[in-house]
């Protein structure tokens, strides 16, 4: 018994001690990272346990003004000990530049241990030496606003993300944000990836330890070549800072101050796709695709209905391109199709498929081949345009008249006419006697007419009394008037625009003509020569809310964007109805 007890002695001895290495600690800590060339630096050597043979770096770069002093701490805390030593430093930069201080050793309990290297960035001479920095100066280097772009070198039309990330250093603290400008994805096709709640995790910022959140992503399909600009991102923080005081339980006191963030501007590189081996029916798909054609039935009966559907499916830009036509015998009646999208959309692009269902009702019996169908795209894996073709689909139309028949049966009909011969008695229904009686004839003197036109002045007055005070009460209704005269000007200058519903170049063309004109008009000013940043200015000049303008703007861009890419009907309608009702809000807070 008494030898298990002391090998159990001997095993917690040995944990014990295990225990105790692993915590220990030594590091090297500076006063600051960045200093001008006529500032000083402390740097200081701790650790939790005593040790010997203490070697500290070579300061190459440093010019060592003071020390090493070395200061002890040792407490003890409700029966716990605390124990620090130190080693400190005073070093004065002997030039300008960024310099790297190398690990220093120590040994502890038999055991070698070293600190990490540190990189110290010596800028010029400042106006305050050794000045304590202030709150902004601390919260400019702790707290940094970063936009991470995937690619950018992208080909037209093919995907990627940018992701916006605040880092905060573990020394200070972010209360709150507020986005002051959002950036603005001109000639790109975007969409918002939603972010369920803002986790903080843990990252590297320049080799060095921060907390971050993701604030934004946002996936782009560039929709023109070249070098185009994605405007930043700008936040307004309100970020804590150490004051270097504690309170009375030894915290550290932090204090907020106000700072304006951005993640500044980035420029992608669109290349264009390559000309060589293009198909002449491409239509713009870019990514990895499958096509299909697929019909509900390929045998019925005449004037009986089928559905053939012509299906896209994969990953790639499938909101952003045209599907191939159904060429169908004239024989086939063919109504117009109808276009459905299942897209969904994260940061790895669009995935999902789109499909055009044609709805075919055949008039005669007979065989009717759908001829094949090709598809073509562009594979960014190979950087080759591929091509898909379906079979051709033969639908057998089982009962119901030829056409050739159909010929014959009205010829038959023609030769089978007779002449019609009218006898004596053709008319003889019609009736040729009246049996009409006279009718006394009443004075118009206090007849029930005579009593309404004497009576009617009396009942117009007080009619016209009400009329006179609801036109009153509606001229006062200021409000309601601004809002029937916004609904006119709407109508007057989107009518060439909605006769266009369905065309869809004529139809932007008229839509954003429309816009600009309403302007020209309710602003006394020349649109031609005005951008949409100086249309912005000038709509807010006139106090219309912001909400609104950023509606009018938003509009402006993608009657630019909808040139270039497909539009269904749907679309068409919903950008009119939200241009009438941008019009109508305008008009209505305008002064």
């Amino acid at each position: 018994m008494k030898y298990k007890t002391h090998k159990i002695s001997i095993l917690f001895l040995i944990l014990a001690t295990s225990i105790a290495a692993a915590q220990v600690k030594f590091e090297a800590k500076v006063s600051k990272k960045k200093l001008g060339v006529n500032e000083r630096l402390r740097i200081d050597f701790e650790m939790n346990q005593d040790g010997d043979n203490f070697v500290p770096p070579n300061f190459n770069d440093f010019e060592v003004v003071g020390g090493p002093n070395t200061s002890v701490s040792n407490t003890w805390i409700n029966g716990k000990r605390t124990y620090k030593k130190t080693y400190s430093y005073f070093l004065a930069p002997k030039k300008r530049g960024k310099f790297t201080i190398k690990q220093a050793t120590i040994e502890i309990e038999g055991e070698i241990y070293k600190t990490f290297p540190l990189t110290i960035n010596v800028t010029a001479a400042v106006d305050k030496p050794n000045a304590p920095p202030g709150a902004a100066d601390i919260a400019s280097e702790n707290i940094h606003l970063v936009a991470e772009v995937s690619k950018t070198n992208p080909y037209l039309n093919e995907g990627f993300t940018v992701v916006y990330k605040l880092y905060v250093s573990p020394e200070t603290g972010v209360s709150n944000w507020r986005e002051k400008d959002n950036p603005r994805y001109n000639n790109f096709w975007s969409q918002n990836v939603e972010i369920k709640g803002l986790n903080i995790q843990k990252g590297l910022y320049k080799g060095e330890e921060y907390r971050y959140v993701v604030l934004r992503k946002t996936v782009l399909y560039p929709q023109k070549t070249g070098k185009l600009k994605i405007e930043p991102l700008v936040l307004d923080i309100s970020v804590e800072v150490p004051t270097g005081r504690a309170d009375i339980f030894g915290r550290q006191i932090m204090t907020k101050v106000p700072k304006t963030v951005t993640a500044g501007s980035r420029t992608i590189n669109v290349k264009p796709l390559p000309e060589q081996g293009k198909p002449a029916d491409f239509k713009g798909a870019v990514g990895d695709f499958n096509f299909k054609l697929t019909t509900s039935k390929t045998q019925l009966n005449a004037t009986e209905s089928l559905q053939a559907k012509i299906e896209v499916s994969g990953k790639g830009n499938l909101k952003l391109f045209e599907l191939p036509k159904l060429n169908t015998p004239s024989s086939l009646e063919v109504y117009e199709p109808e276009h459905k999208e299942n897209v969904r959309t994260n940061l790895s692009g669009m995935r999902g498929r789109i499909s055009d269902t044609y709805t075919i009702v055949p008039q005669y019996r007979g065989k009717y081949p759908i001829p094949s169908i090709s598809f073509s795209y562009f594979d960014l894996a190979t950087e080759t345009y591929k091509r898909i073709s379906t079979d051709e689909v033969v639908i057998d139309v089982l009962e119901g008249p030829t056409a050739s028949a159909s010929k014959d049966n009205n010829t038959a009909t023609a030769s089978t006419k007779q002449t019609v011969r009218p006898s004596a008695n053709t008319f003889a229904f019609i009736k040729t006697n009246s049996n009409w009686s006279n009718v006394k004839r009443q004075p118009f003197f206090r007849s029930t007419s005579f009593w309404l036109l004497l009576l009617l002045p009396f009942i117009m007055i007080p009619l016209a009394i009400l009329i006179r005070r609801q036109n009153d009460k509606r001229n006062a209704d200021v409000l309601g008037n601004r809002i029937r005269k916004a609904d006119r000007l709407a109508k007057k200058y989107l009518g060439e625009a909605k006769k266009n519903l369905g065309n869809k170049e004529t139809f932007y063309e008229s839509l954003e003509r429309a816009l600009h004109n309403y302007l020209k008009a309710k602003l006394k000013i020349e649109t031609t020569d005005f951008n949409k940043e100086k249309i912005e200015n000038l709509l807010i000049e006139r106090k219309v809310d912001n909400s609104v303008v950023a509606h009018f703007i938003s509009i402006l861009e993608h009657c630019e964007l909808a040139r270039y890419t497909p539009i269904t009907q749907v679309t068409m309608k919903n950008d009119y109805d939200k241009a009438a009702k941008t019009i109508s809000l305008i008009d209505k807070h305008i002064r």
